[in-house]
């Protein structure tokens, strides 16, 4: 009898244990639910509506798509989108020099280290106020330093032609530090007996970083081109702040600032709403493609 109340009583504990457990798990599922899923669905049928997000909407089929289609300033939020991400190539074999760098022993490099990363933690909007004014074409800092060498400098914001480089000179500086971190773990992370074994057989400085250092860092590499393809994709506040209304000729709008302009400018929510969906496939499209292609080579080798 004793036996059968204790057995009750371990029964009756692990029942509770578990609606503790099921009570934790419900807020991210419900969070989940109601400010992602949901949205999600509402979204999607919202873009099929002409909807102003407020009052009913009315289904009008697939006519958004085709008005995003021949409207020119979404092509031309789509171009700056995928030209400011050569930035991300371009960051990334600054990041590696960087890491490189920052793996020997030398005085100051743990200082230098955090020097390289405090762009990172800092507001992306008071680094974007900052470097506005760095590219200043009257006082700013940049052309201040070319006229020192005689150079006339352009009104970088206000060019149709600088003002695409110059945003994306901007975030591969940002996300440097990050970058950099990450391949530097990656080559810490490399086991010395490698480049040891190479040393003995020969190999020299650049056959080892070619052949041991490169494959070692695929994982890296991999990793931070998927999401910096997806945050470039989503570049909003850079164009945002530093431009004014996209740039001369919308020569610096970005994807997400069109749809932004659509939504909360314009009050075109539906349009807005099937603007997104064409992004997310697009940004799943690529991902997919990286990850059939990089990632099949990534496992293989």
């Amino acid at each position: 009898m004793v036996a059968k109340v204790k057995i009750n009583s371990k029964s009756d504990y692990y029942a509770r244990e578990r609606r503790a457990g099921y009570l934790f798990v419900l807020a991210p599922i419900l969070g989940f639910f109601l400010f992602s899923l949901v949205p999600l669905i509402v979204s999607l049928y919202a873009g099929f509506t002409d909807w102003t997000s407020i009052g009913t909407p009315d289904f009008i089929g697939i006519d958004n798509f085709k008005e995003m289609v021949s409207d020119a300033n979404f092509w031309k939020a789509m171009f700056n989108t995928v030209f400011m991400m050569i930035g991300i190539p371009i960051g990334l074999i600054i990041a590696l020099g960087l890491a490189l760098a920052m793996n020997r022993k030398v005085f100051g490099v743990k200082t230098f280290r955090v020097i390289y990363y405090i762009p990172v933690i800092s507001s992306i909007a008071a680094i974007s106020i900052l470097w506005r004014w760095v590219y200043n074409g009257d006082y700013g800092l940049l052309n201040q330093i070319l006229s020192i060498f005689g150079v006339k400098g352009p009104n970088w914001l206000n060019n149709e032609t600088t003002v695409k480089p110059a945003i994306m000179a901007m975030t591969v500086w940002k996300g440097l530090g990050t970058s950099m971190l990450l391949y530097l773990a990656g080559i810490q992370s490399i086991p010395r007996s490698y480049n040891e074994a190479a040393q003995i057989d020969g190999a020299n400085a650049l056959q080892i970083f070619k052949h041991i250092t490169m494959p070692m860092l695929k994982p890296v590499t991999f990793y931070m081109i998927i999401t910096g393809v997806i945050g470039g994709s989503q570049m909003f506040i850079e164009p945002s702040i530093m431009v004014d209304n996209g740039g001369v000729n919308y020569s610096a709008a970005t994807i997400v600032y069109y749809l932004w302009n659509k939504a909360f400018k314009n009050y075109q929510m539906r349009y807005a709403c099937a603007v997104g969906w064409v992004l997310a496939i697009a940004i799943f499209i690529l991902t997919f493609i990286q990850f059939k292609h990089s990632g099949d080579q990534l496992f293989e080798s």
